[in-house]
């Protein structure tokens, strides 16, 4: 799988983390049970996904297609039975070829601009719908800029001083952790890591095993999905994923909603 991705896009989290934290802060305040996020849906190996209509998840493209078949998935701590899988149209895998030039002379240019040009995007169907646990609602408006957010997961972890190795555990214990949306626009909505200075009490970001899950913003009483945990980049000549200063970007679902919807629709 595209385990690295960007730092596995993280590959995106093409993988995704268990949340990366700040490192003078105790990793018990960032642990959750899963009744935090009930409707989070954990796909087969590592990766996320959150149901948002009782027959539908909806997850990064990147981490379902490094797998060859999909049967079913794991909701509220249950097996759910998979029918289909439909991955958006505009979505571009990157070649292995540009993954292994990147991670050799460590220029992520190129990389990084096929994967601001893809639609990092699916929707799964389950085969029978989810009575037990309530759908989140996608986040509509489109003024996610500078809104405080809380991110999920439980890939691989580490702290912004040491980050976390490629080899790394990438499934874990239920993490979150906060922050602040950096920059909103078209595909997507990304954030930064900061240190304990400029961060928020409980700053972490996502990275390797979190792809998929959950970017949410308060509304309200509500935690809405505003965002899918997708790809990060590093910003750093230091070969290691999670350090501070690291950006991660993610699909960014008011830009998705209509395709969303259109499908749900048209797939009864």
């Amino acid at each position: 799988m595209p385990r690295l991705l960007l730092l596995a896009l993280l590959l995106v989290s093409f993988s995704a983390h268990a949340i990366v934290i700040r490192d003078d802060v105790d990793d018990a305040k960032y642990r959750v049970p899963a009744s935090e996020f009930p409707a989070l849906v954990d796909l087969p190996g590592e990766g996320h996904g959150v149901l948002i209509a009782p027959q539908w998840v909806v997850t990064a493209a990147h981490g379902v297609t490094w797998q060859s078949e999909i049967k079913r998935v794991t909701i509220n701590g249950a097996p759910r039975d998979v029918e289909r899988v439909v991955i958006h149209p505009g979505y571009k895998k990157p070649p292995q070829a540009l993954l292994d030039q990147a991670l050799a002379t460590w220029d992520w240019t190129l990389f990084r601009a096929l994967l601001s040009a893809s639609d990092d995007i699916a929707l799964i169907k389950l085969a029978q719908p989810v009575v037990d646990v309530p759908a989140v609602t996608i986040y509509k408006r489109d003024d996610e800029f500078g809104q405080n957010i809380k991110i999920i997961g439980k890939g691989a972890t580490g702290n912004g001083v040491t980050g976390y190795e490629f080899s790394s555990v990438r499934r874990t214990e239920l993490r979150r952790a906060h922050n602040k949306v950096t920059s909103a626009h078209g595909r997507w909505l990304c954030y930064r890591f900061d240190n304990p200075k400029d961060g928020v009490p409980l700053e972490g970001g996502s990275g390797s095993g979190d792809s998929g899950g959950p970017v949410l913003v308060q509304v309200n009483n509500d935690w809405l999905l505003a965002g899918l945990t997708s790809w990060s980049d590093p910003q750093s000549a230091v070969r290691k994923p999670g350090l501070y200063g690291q950006y991660t970007c993610n699909v960014r679902l008011s830009h998705y909603r209509p395709w969303i919807e259109a499908e749900i629709s048209a797939r009864p």
